[in-house]
């Protein structure tokens, strides 16, 4: 049997809703949770000092949740642009005075420019393995010449799965996880790699180990 178009929009756009629906109702918390552990902060530390040694001045933040990268980055002397899908996430972004808009990673084009740097940090494992060409694509296309992409991710075996976070809300968030493997052959066509780290890392709140893949690159023309 085969799955038509349609049904692959429906899915995508199902996905998408469920997303928007479950962030929009976490806003209010993750608004009020400023720390973040240690291995985050360096990640953020690290590109920035790579942007200053680049002398780049614009970033865009995808899918920036309540903003605190994007403050950081804009405290550090960068004109930054954030995106996310919920509204209420978009909203906590321009309390805080940050450029944010609100949209998905299928359409940065839309936002009409380009910038130097790029940063998404645990937001693109909610992207479809189908879909990750697409949207590295626009990433690429909203990045100037030379421009530097930060991508990190949790990662380890290729697969996807939705999870509930019952304590928030009901609807599934849709996560998808790359094996280095398979990400280094899809960014090879958009990007040049700097740097490809994978290390275990423990999340907050939580003993279990997890693989992470920290990943800085160059845009390449297409």
């Amino acid at each position: 049997m085969c799955i038509t178009d349609n049904e692959i929009y429906m899915k995508i756009d199902r996905l998408k809703n469920n997303i928007k629906e479950y962030y929009d109702k976490e806003s209010e918390f993750r608004n009020s949770k400023q720390d973040k552990p240690e291995w985050k902060i360096r990640e953020r530390e690290k590109f920035l000092n790579l942007l200053k040694q680049e002398k780049k001045e614009t970033l865009l933040e995808l899918g920036a949740g309540a903003g605190y990268d994007s403050l950081f980055f804009m405290n550090n002397g960068l004109k930054v642009t954030a995106i996310d899908i919920s509204a209420s996430m978009v909203k906590n972004c321009r309390e805080k005075s940050i450029e944010a808009y609100e949209t998905d990673f299928y359409q940065l084009s839309s936002l009409g420019r380009k910038f130097d740097s790029v940063w998404a940090l645990n937001t693109l494992l909610h992207v479809p393995k189908p879909d990750l060409p697409h949207v590295l694509k626009e990433i690429n296309q909203v990045l100037k010449i030379n421009g530097l992409f930060y991508m990190g991710l949790y990662g380890g075996d290729d697969t996807e799965k939705e999870i509930v976070k019952a304590e928030i809300s009901d609807v599934p968030r849709y996560f998808v996880f790359h094996s280095g493997k398979f990400l280094e052959a899809q960014l090879k066509d958009f990007f040049n790699i700097i740097n490809f780290e994978t290390v275990k890392i423990n999340r907050e709140n939580d003993n279990e180990e997890f693989i992470f893949h920290s990943i800085t690159m160059e845009k390449k023309p297409l």
